[in-house]
């Protein structure tokens, strides 16, 4: 148990104990004011504003130390994130500098440290763009953009950057001939989706099969699925996978992440007017991640 959540329990059982005193004066109070109806009547509002008054207070602590305990393992996260290339690109480094190595060892250290540059990239990028979708309410730019054409380059690129085969990420749809265009920001979109699939991919442990799924419904919306068959989510998870920092860790399983890529996917998506769900029937059953988006006008 940490500091914090003993502290937890502590106010806890403080306000349990507070509201119990009180109790006991505003039944003391009415016993000795029983007959007057003006002193009676203004003791129990005044009982009721205190009691709520410590309810009130000791919920907002206990979510302050909570949203605290939250920050302060996403800083240990992003810590490590940026730890761990940093190290591994000077081990290779150092070692290029001290001994002599053949051109294939070369080019194997070559390959490394410029993949542990992209990770390390990629957290630095998701810190900013949780900093700036944090702030930002709506878009700044506008225009067309295909669905379907952006979900098949996304689909592409994890497919390179995980180093996966082609079954491992199937794309199913859109209709052929049929573009699914929506108004928004294609960069913005674009990380949206990336993170959706990386999200997948990195849940998905050691059986990465996933299967995006492109189309429009019938009330004239965009909707992109993507399903794993990874970890799952617990039912009482669900809610709160998108709030800033939260991470949900597998039992037995420590995966990497900083807690910000669902955050922005939903931010971005509140932006263009959609929204984004999660649904999974427990741990150990996959996840189907569902982005929705209203379509552009024809």
């Amino acid at each position: 148990m940490t500091r914090r959540q003993t502290a937890a329990i502590v106010f806890i059982v403080l306000c349990v104990v507070l509201v119990a005193a009180a109790v006991s004066l505003n039944v003391g109070w009415i016993l000795v004011n029983g007959r007057r109806v003006l002193p009676l009547v203004l003791g129990i509002i005044a009982f009721a504003l205190i009691i709520a008054g410590i309810v009130v207070y000791t919920v907002f602590l206990v979510r302050e130390l909570r949203r605290n305990e939250l920050h302060d393992a996403f800083i240990n996260a992003v810590t490590h994130e940026l730890k761990t290339p940093i190290a591994s690109i000077r081990l290779y480094l150092e070692t290029l500098q001290s001994r002599e190595v053949d051109e294939t060892q070369r080019r194997d250290f070559y390959r490394i440290m410029l993949a542990d540059a992209d990770r390390l990239q990629h957290t630095v990028e998701q810190v900013l763009k949780a900093g700036v979708e944090g702030q930002r309410t709506r878009l700044q730019h506008r225009q067309p953009v295909d669905l379907g054409a952006l979900t098949a380059e996304c689909v592409e690129t994890s497919r390179l950057r995980h180093h996966l085969p082609a079954t491992a990420i199937q794309l199913r749809g859109p209709v052929p001939g049929e573009p699914l265009i929506v108004d928004g920001d294609a960069d913005e979109l674009r990380t949206a989706l990336s993170n959706l699939l990386d999200n997948a991919v990195k849940y998905s442990l050691d059986r990465v099969d996933v299967k995006v799924d492109v189309e429009a419904d019938t009330n004239g919306r965009a909707v992109v699925r993507v399903t794993d068959r990874g970890v799952g989510i617990p039912p009482s998870h669900l809610k709160r996978i998108f709030n800033r920092f939260y991470r949900f860790q597998f039992r037995g399983y420590k995966v990497k992440g900083t807690g910000l890529g669902l955050f922005i996917v939903r931010s971005i998506v509140r932006q263009h007017g959609g929204r984004v769900t999660a649904h999974s029937a427990g741990e150990g059953t996959g996840a189907t991640f569902t982005l929705d988006l209203p379509r552009a006008a024809a």
